[in-house]
This record gives structure tokens, sequence and C-alpha cells, in this order.
């Protein structure tokens, strides 16, 4: 039987992208992510994070910032009986650090932290869903054959190019669930 998971972005599909958060009192959680989660969880999907948090390449905050972050993040998840598998994040930007930071494979649109996560837990690509807010990450799910590209339009706004790189378009993660998962 083949393993699967849903790889969701975090800032404008789990969390409002108020831009650069890494306290718990700045971070609000999209209206019905734990519902849509915890549908996915009780349908065997593994629930993984795949973020860039280029925060931490420009010295917004730090990865102990982040970590406490994602430790209460997951906290909550868990206690709204959706728990996250793991969190893959990404402190690289290409405008900070050096040029092995800059040129990293990490940061979406590069595949490297969905890859990590389809090595890392025996996953099938094919039988995965990739749940994003922007352009960068349905091209992060195709480079690494992620079966099933999800565009969610609570997060940035998108071009007609950027809908066309996704499988399916819904208003928010809830719709989304409801539609890709009956």
């Amino acid at each position: 039987m083949s393993r699967k998971a849903v790889f969701l972005d975090r800032d404008g599909v789990i969390n409002v992208d108020h831009g650069y958060v890494y306290r718990p009192g700045e971070f609000e959680f999209i209206e019905g992510v734990f519902d849509a989660c915890r549908h996915l969880h009780a349908l065997g999907y593994l629930l993984i994070v795949v973020t860039n948090q280029s925060g931490i390449a420009r010295g917004k905050y730090t990865e102990q910032d982040f970590r406490k972050l994602t430790e209460w993040m997951k906290d909550r998840f868990a206690r709204e009986g959706a728990p996250l598998t793991h969190v893959y994040h990404c402190p690289h930007h290409p405008d900070y650090g050096n040029a092995d930071e800059r040129d990293c494979y990490c940061r979406k649109p590069m595949p490297g932290m969905i890859i990590a996560g389809l090595n890392d837990y025996g996953l099938t690509a094919e039988d995965c869903i990739m749940i994003g807010d922007k352009r960068a990450d349905m091209e992060a799910a195709s480079a690494a054959g992620i079966g099933k590209k999800v565009l969610v339009m609570s997060g940035h706004a998108l071009s007609p190019a950027d809908l066309d790189t996704a499988d399916s378009v819904w208003q928010s993660i809830r719709e989304a669930t409801r539609a890709i998962c009956q």
C-alpha cells in the first residue's frame, strides 16, 4: 500500500500571511484549516508543511524564533485532532547570505523540501497533494512529481498564468478539501 501526504504551504494556507510572522500572538489561523486538516488526516493523509521562511535570511527573526512558533503551531494542530507529521522550512533567500544559501535547492519553487518529505516518509508522489497559495508552490510540486496541485485564494493575488499551474483553484483550504477529497 502506498503512503500519501498533503503538503501544505504555511503562510496564506494555514495562517493569514501578515508578513514575517514569528510570534504566536501574530499568528492568525485561516478559518476552517483545522476542519480541513482533520478531514485529510481521517482519510489517511500525512500532513506535512513546506514553507519558505526568508525572514530568517533577512534577519527579521531567528531559527530559534521559527522553531518556537513551529512547536506552538504543531501543538495546536495536535490538540485539534490534525497532527502535523513534519514541518520543513527553507531559511534562505536569493538576495541574502552566502552563495550556497542564495542558490539552495530547498526554497520553493525548487522541490527540495517536498522531495525530502517524500524520501523521509516513504511516500508515493503521485498519491500526494500540494495545497499552496502561490505559483512557486505549484512549480515545486510539479518538479517533485506530486499528483494533485491545488491553489487556494486565501493568500496572495494570483494571475491567470499562476492559476494555470494548478490542477484546481479554490477560495480556501476548507473549500479545496471538500472538493478534492470526497
